[in-house]
């Protein structure tokens, strides 16, 4: 089953504002390296049935080959490391990164890999990809909306930021503690950035 995944919003991002001037003319196809300081990925799920419980992850790294003739054509490969996921809680934090869940110390990192981008909008895109977590890959739909573009005054090269959202199921990839007074469905937000090479 597909299931949404913002997390490869990172590249999309970047295909969604062919238009904009501060790309590579068009028909250049150019290289944009994630910009892990300006990236944030923030996962909430249920707890009870009555609240929501959020943390946030960090550390992405990645690439995407985009064309701005060609944005279909774009392709993405993003990792972010399971080890950074914090939340306010010292307690819940250790338990996340242990091994009923995402069990950093033996899957370090969550990837995203694109396999189809489709625009659907002049500042939206979704792409198909699959999502490898805690060892097991399965086929994930990611949803994006392109937030700006322009020159990154301290690295000097053209940057690209936007907003993401999404979901996964937990159970899928075996996290399955606590369930059903913690819910199945996380649900995520991402703000990130993404800088040009070329």
């Amino acid at each position: 089953m597909n299931r949404v995944f913002p997390l490869g919003a990172l590249g999309v991002a970047v295909a969604v504002a062919a238009g904009a001037p501060a790309f590579a003319q068009p028909g250049a196809a150019c290289v944009y390296l994630v910009e892990p300081a300006q990236t944030l990925v923030r996962f909430s799920v249920s707890q009870f049935g009555l609240s929501d419980f959020s943390g946030a992850a960090t550390g992405a790294t990645g690439w995407l080959k985009f064309d701005p003739a060609h944005p279909s054509h774009a392709k993405l490969d993003v990792s972010v490391k399971t080890a950074t996921v914090s939340t306010p809680d010292e307690n819940i934090t250790g338990q996340l990164r242990g091994a009923d869940w995402l069990d950093a110390a033996k899957y370090p990192t969550a990837r995203f890999v694109s396999t189809k981008v489709v625009p659907t909008g002049a500042d939206r895109a979704t792409v198909q990809g699959k999502l490898t977590l805690r060892g097991v890959t399965r086929p994930v739909v990611i949803r994006a909306h392109f937030a700006g573009a322009g020159v990154n005054r301290g690295a000097r090269d053209d940057a690209v930021r936007f907003d993401g959202e999404g979901a996964f199921e937990r159970a899928e990839f075996g996290m399955k503690a606590f369930a059903p007074m913690i819910g199945d469905m996380v649900r995520l937000t991402i703000h990130g950035a993404f800088e040009s090479r070329c």
